[in-house]
């Protein structure tokens, strides 16, 4: 069962196209809670369901953060997406964030 908050923290996160991405903190001021970036990122990391993009979240330094099959598997699909990304960062951070 989930609760309201992961609810909505997926629903914002379903918004994210293909090659861009957004933040845990962008999700969670489009959420109504811009305090709750660390709770954004512990309800992705509870997704239950395939169609939620959650590795298309990453930190507000462009760093690619974690993942529940680990970075190296973000980063793949991130890149078979067209995102750059070099040493565990987004290259051209604001080219492919995606304000919610």
């Amino acid at each position: 069962m989930s609760s309201k908050f992961q609810q909505q923290v997926w629903k914002a996160c379903s918004k994210i196209p293909a090659g861009r991405v957004s933040t845990y903190s962008e999700i969670a001021r489009t959420i109504g809670k811009p305090n709750s970036s660390r709770a954004v990122g512990n309800a992705l990391n509870k997704n239950p369901f395939k169609k939620v993009p959650c590795h298309r979240v990453v930190q507000s330094s462009g760093k690619i953060g974690g993942f529940a099959h680990g970075s190296k598997t973000k980063a793949k699909k991130l890149r078979k997406e067209g995102v750059e990304i070099r040493r565990g960062k987004v290259l051209n951070f604001k080219k492919v964030f995606k304000k919610l």
